[in-house]
C-alpha cells in the first residue's frame, strides 16, 4: 500500500532503475507514468497511442539483447480506451516487464474486476499492476500487485521508506472495499449497464463517442461559443459541466462525464435528454 495513486510508479520505478536498457511509453500515459520514466535511468522511446505497429517498431530501435519496461495505462483515464495488453507482451522479450498504471481499470474492467490484466486474459508474471485505491474502491491511497522479488525491492526503496504510510483506517476501509466489491458482483453490472445506457443513447442521438468499454463518456466540442452554452445548459438542467484540461486528454479541454453505479436511471435520462436537446439546436 502507497500513500497514494500518483507514488505508486514512481515508487516502482525507483526501486527497478538499472534493471532494464530501455523505456517505452504510449504517447498518452499517466503523468505520473512520464515521471517515473525518468527515474528508470535509460533511454526512453514513446510510441503512438495504443499504436501496436508503432510499438514494434519502438521496441526494435531498442535493438538486440534489450531488456525494456513498457510503461502504459490500463484504460486510459482520458476516453476510457483499454491497452491492448495482450498483444504487447506477446511483442516483448520475456525478461521484459510491464508497468501497468491501472487505476481505472481496477475494479471496473474484467469478470471479477480484476482490471486490465483479467480483462486481456493474460498471465500477471510480467507486469506489475499499480492501482489507486480512489476510483472504484471509494477510498484514498494507492497499492502495487506484483511479484515477492519486485514487492521485496519496493519495500527497500528510498521513495517507500521515506514517505508517509497509508493510515491504518483508510487501509482497513480499502480492504473492506475489495472484500465488497468481491462479494457483489451487482455493482459492477449496474455500472456497465449504467455506462451501456448513456453511451448507446447519446449514438443515437448523432453525439460521436469512442468504443471504449469503461464508465468514462468524453465529448469533444470545437467550437468555444458551443463549449459555452453546452455548459449553460447543464448547469440549467442541474447537471455540473465536467469541462476539463486531463492528463493524456490531447486537446486543450473537453466535457469529460464519468458514469458510476449509484447513478438512478432518472439521472441518466436528465444526461441524455441535456444532450439530444443540445444537438437539436
Amino acid at each position: 500500500l502507497t500513500s497514494n495513486g500518483y507514488v505508486t510508479n514512481l515508487i516502482v520505478a525507483q526501486a527497478l532503475a538499472g534493471n532494464y536498457s530501455h523505456v517505452l511509453m504510449d504517447a498518452r500515459a499517466h503523468a505520473s507514468l512520464q515521471d517515473a520514466a525518468q527515474l528508470f535511468n535509460c533511454p526512453v522511446l514513446t510510441f503512438k497511442h495504443r499504436d501496436v505497429g508503432d510499438f514494434r517498431a519502438a521496441l526494435n530501435r531498442c535493438g538486440r539483447g534489450a531488456r525494456p519496461v513498457l510503461l502504459t495505462d490500463g484504460m486510459f483515464s482520458h476516453d476510457g480506451s483499454v491497452a491492448p495488453l495482450a498483444l504487447y507482451l506477446k511483442l516483448l522479450p520475456r525478461d521484459a516487464l510491464v508497468l501497468l498504471d491501472d487505476a481505472h481499470g481496477a475494479g471496473t474492467l474484467g469478470r471479477r474486476g480484476r482490471g486490465t490484466i483479467e480483462a486481456a486474459r493474460v498471465s500477471r508474471a510480467r507486469v506489475v499492476q499499480c492501482v489507486t485505491l480512489s476510483k472504484a474502491f471509494g477510498v484514498y491511497g494507492g497499492a502495487v500487485i506484483c511479484s515477492r522479488t519486485v514487492r521485496a525491492k519496493l519495500l527497500s526503496s528510498r521513495m517507500f521508506i521515506g514517505s508517509t504510510p497509508l493510515p491504518l483506517p483508510l487501509a482497513h476501509a480499502a480492504s473492506c472495499a475489495v472484500e465488497m466489491l468481491r462479494r457483489d458482483n451487482g455493482l459492477r453490472q449496474r455500472l456497465n449497464q449504467n455506462s451501456d445506457y448513456v453511451k448507446e443513447s447519446l449514438r443515437a442521438a448523432g453525439v460521436e463517442l469512442p468504443d471504449a468499454p469503461g464508465p468514462i463518456v468524453p465529448l469533444h466540442i470545437e467550437d468555444i461559443r458551443e463549449t459555452e452554452r453546452l455548459k449553460r445548459t447543464l448547469l440549467a438542467a442541474g447537471i455540473l459541466p465536467p469541462f476539463v484540461n486531463y492528463l493524456g486528454g490531447g486537446k486543450p479541454g473537453y466535457f469529460r462525464f464519468v458514469i458510476s453505479s449509484g447513478h438512478t436511471r432518472a439521472q441518466l435520462k436528465r444526461l441524455v435528454r441535456v444532450m439530444k436537446e443540445f444537438k437539436s439546436r
